[in-house]
């Protein structure tokens, strides 16, 4: 079966950077609907356009088209005081910018912290980075009914309903 609209692929992956440096090697395999549901990078949809199982390939993915670029604008010092405490490199909260007028919120990670003060990126990890996707098809198959109108997949490594997504994982925290 090839890889179009409405397919459940599953894809063992590697990511590193252009020098070859590994960032992530999949401890398990990405499944994702592929077709424009947004479960992937749209480079790597367009990758595996029309392939089947066995297709394996490399592919560069520059950093507009990955996780942006990076933004000087979205790095943020705030005083200690009004994070909780004990507060650690790597914590994440989510936040709005200053600037941004719609409201829409971003993760930002405490990259720094000094005495009164934490700095607060909320830039993407791998913004600003062109990446390099290794990519070995592993299985493809017909999504379901369900599947297409939820837009994403069910079952082993993907998602069994959409409140699973609100995990609370990241404090909620205005930036000013």
């Amino acid at each position: 079966m090839k890889i179009a609209k409405n397919t459940v692929v599953t894809v063992e992956y590697s990511l590193s950077d252009t020098l070859g440096n590994l960032i992530e090697q999949g401890q398990e395999p990405m499944v994702y609907l592929h077709g424009g549901y947004e479960n992937t990078l749209p480079k790597i949809e367009e990758a595996l356009e029309g392939k089947d199982v066995g297709f394996n390939e490399t592919i560069q993915v520059e950093p507009e088209d990955a996780f942006g670029e990076y933004d000087a604008e979205l790095v943020k010092m705030e005083d200690r005081s009004r994070l909780p405490s004990p507060i650690e490199v790597g914590m994440q909260f989510e936040g709005t910018p200053d600037d941004d007028e719609d409201g829409d919120s971003l993760i930002f990670t405490v990259t720094e912290i000094a005495e009164d003060k934490v700095v607060l990126d909320g830039n993407h990890p791998l913004a600003g980075i062109a990446l390099r996707f290794t990519l070995n098809v592993t299985d493809v198959r017909e999504a379901t009914k369900e599947e297409i109108a939820h837009g994403h997949v069910h079952g082993a490594h993907g998602h069994h309903d959409d409140d699973e997504d609100e995990d609370g994982e990241y404090r909620s925290y205005p930036l000013h």
